[in-house]
């Protein structure tokens, strides 16, 4: 179906398959992404292109979490032959449940964000945030914000109004409903929205609604800082999670 829709070479067969690579033309490939449903596929299918292959860049999509806890059996080869290989040889791996998970999770310890980004391994973050009327530098250029806040570094990255970009400069003026991406240190990310619209009291209690992999994932990493309840439709499942959870309250609904 691909083959004939965006006329594109597709192979049939089992990715972990040395022949099915092979007639993939994994020998002459650069790089490996598996995606496929099966984690063990996807960790299987990297490394026999890199033992049979040398593939130079191997990317497993990785679903379970028992698997993305132990990174340690994700062994990087960056281009070079190891002399011995301890884990399996993935150069980089993607869960998306942990990426929806963690994005979701900085939404929630900045409300009021649009969009939450980390750098430098959380200490650094790129908030994007809708301006509001009453916030201090709202009808003020950007450079306004020095005075403001003179020991808080900060910097506006991008402005967009009325769907369309602004570049920002320092005698740019920030109006009310403007879209705002500044960064900064993550211990100063509240001080700089408060510049731009009033501070929303920080979040006490969640609701999740459904107890799927995303939403237990949220669960565990937020039920120590927050009051927490999920509810879930299937019975079962809401009883699974309830004896996971330490103190989150599970509702069947």
């Amino acid at each position: 179906d691909l083959q004939d829709r965006i006329d594109i070479r597709t192979v049939q067969g089992n990715a972990a398959s040395p022949t099915t690579l092979e007639m993939a033309g994994a020998a002459d490939a650069d790089m490996i992404v598996a995606l496929t449903n099966s984690d063990e596929v996807n960790m299987v299918a990297c490394q026999v292109a890199w033992s049979l292959f040398g593939t130079k860049t191997k990317i497993a999509r990785i679903r379970s979490e028992a698997f993305a806890r132990r990174p340690e059996i994700f062994v990087s080869t960056e281009g070079e032959p190891p002399t011995e290989l301890s884990g399996f040889a993935v150069d980089m791996y993607v869960s998306p449940e942990e990426l929806v998970t963690a994005y979701i999770e900085r939404l929630i310890r900045c409300p009021g964000a649009l969009q939450v980004v980390d750098f430098a391994d959380g200490r650094v973050r790129l908030v994007g945030l809708r301006a509001v009327k009453g916030g201090l530098l709202v009808g003020q250029p950007i450079r306004a914000i020095r005075q403001h806040i003179p020991r808080v570094d900060a910097r506006v990255a991008a402005i967009y109004r009325s769907g369309h970009s602004i570049v920002p400069e320092g005698d740019t003026v920030i109006e009310h409903n403007d879209e705002v991406f500044f960064i900064a240190g993550t211990d100063d990310i509240r001080t700089v929205m408060a510049e731009m619209r009033k501070t929303e009291d920080t979040v006490k209690r969640v609701v999740i609604a459904g107890g799927g992999n995303i939403g237990l994932r949220l669960a565990q990493q937020i039920e120590e800082r927050y009051q927490v309840k999920v509810i879930e439709r299937d019975a079962a499942r809401a009883r699974r999670i309830s004896e996971i959870l330490r103190s989150t309250v599970v509702l069947h609904g």
